[in-house]
């Protein structure tokens, strides 16, 4: 394998940034240059950006009865490219300061979305799900729950929230994955990384 690119201070230059949308996201058009694997600096391109802030994911999960919580709303993002856009997901939520912490944000969705409130915390990974045109990071976690009594419907009525929580064995919701019934990426990736330590985590929170 061949060495990682190590950017160095002026490794880009953004040349212009001019704001063409403000809502509740922005959308920023940005003139820049970067250098090249070659070692000069590129052609000025020009990319729209997507300004959105950082979102927590968390997977509510019960060792002792090895059961996950899943909540399942209606996403306009899916509205015209899937069959069915309520989706199945993780609880989830926005950091709406910067000087908020992810750890909170999990513990306030479980409460909103779920009515659940979370034990300890296993940090999954952080990552950027479409760095090619959004500048959102997500912190994704594991959330350790009793999910005995969990259910109903939850949300915000003041921000049009309509969610239902569902309560499953982790086999079932796995089998959901593999048939693209669960088909959002957070939600895979937290699955996925359950089923591969699922033995150490019923180890420790069982």
């Amino acid at each position: 394998m061949s060495e990682i690119f190590k950017p160095d201070p002026q490794a880009f230059e953004v040349i212009e940034r001019e704001n063409c949308f403000t809502g509740f996201y922005k959308l920023d058009k940005l003139h820049l240059r970067h250098r090249q694997f070659s070692g000069k600096m590129g052609p000025t391109i020009s990319r729209e950006l997507f300004v959105r802030h950082d979102a927590v994911c968390v997977l509510p999960y019960d060792a002792k009865t090895d059961r996950v919580v899943l909540i399942e709303q209606f996403r306009v993002g899916a509205m015209d490219k899937a069959e069915n856009p309520w989706l199945l997901e993780m609880v989830a939520g926005l950091i709406d300061k910067a000087s908020e912490d992810p750890e909170d944000v999990a513990r306030r969705e479980a409460v909103e979305e779920a009515g659940l409130t979370l034990g300890a915390l296993w940090p999954i990974t952080n990552y950027f799900p479409s760095p090619g045109g959004s500048d959102e990071f997500v912190y994704l976690y594991l959330g350790q729950c009793d999910s005995e009594g969990a259910g109903g419907v939850h949300g915000l009525e003041e921000e049009g929230e309509d969610i239902r929580v569902h309560v499953m064995p982790f086999e079932d919701a796995m089998q959901l994955v593999k048939d693209g019934v669960i088909n959002n990426a957070a939600c895979i990736m937290a699955m996925q990384w359950l089923a591969l330590n699922r033995a150490e985590v019923r180890g420790m929170w069982a």
